[in-house]
């Protein structure tokens, strides 16, 4: 089975281990999965979504939240951690939403790049699950399950795997997949523990490189 083969295969046995594939940051909006996906560095999705209900209470679209000082964002998001930079971001993001977009999320991945505090991962997760365009977002459950498949070897740098996977993934899979691959590596393929490959869905698939 080549790298391709066992691409497909592990798309298929994931569709039937979690088949609904959704984003674990609540939101209803793109401009609130931009500020979550920013928040969510280095902190819970579980978090995040308690403490954007009160950022939203507070500053409840793109103008208030662009109009917000930095420091009353920080106030909020701080138990995110690294809320200075957090809140600095959001706040230079919303306000370039605002004059430059107006108010509206751009579709358009070299777009999303030039927004304050987005890179591939975010635009990545803004493209799949906003637009429905192809995507992969290489967080760290992915780099570290498809290393662990042998669908990447020894690559850790998130461009390079993303590079890597499009060679792999058909690109109307690419969001899924992903979203799969958290879902899959909180519950089987952890990263804290040894992973619990006697009950994965992938056993007979995964080359098991840990």
């Amino acid at each position: 089975m080549d790298k391709k083969e066992r691409a497909l295969a592990v798309i298929e046995s994931l569709k039937r281990e979690y088949p609904d594939a959704d984003c674990t940051l609540d939101y209803d909006d793109a401009w609130k999965l931009l500020v979550s996906v920013r928040l969510a560095a280095q902190c819970t999705d579980a978090r995040v979504n308690v403490v954007v209900q009160e950022l939203y209470a507070r500053f409840p679209d793109v103008n208030a939240l662009a109009e917000a000082s930095p420091d009353d964002i920080e106030a909020i998001v701080r138990p995110c951690g690294l809320g200075k930079s957090k809140a600095r971001d959001i706040s230079a993001c919303m306000r370039m939403l605002r004059d430059t977009y107006g108010g509206k999320v751009p579709d358009s991945f070299d777009e999303l790049l030039k927004l304050p505090g987005v890179g591939r991962k975010s635009a990545n997760l803004i493209m799949g699950d906003v637009f429905r365009k192809p995507a992969i977002v290489t967080d760290t459950h992915c780099i570290r399950l498809v290393n662990r498949m042998g669908l990447v070897e020894g690559i850790r740098e998130p461009k390079k795997v993303e590079m890597a996977l499009w060679k792999l993934i058909p690109p109307e899979e690419g969001n899924d997949f992903c979203h799969r691959l958290v879902l899959h590596g909180r519950a089987v393929c952890t990263a804290r523990t040894r992973p619990f490959c006697d009950r994965c869905c992938l056993k007979d698939i995964c080359p098991k490189i840990l």
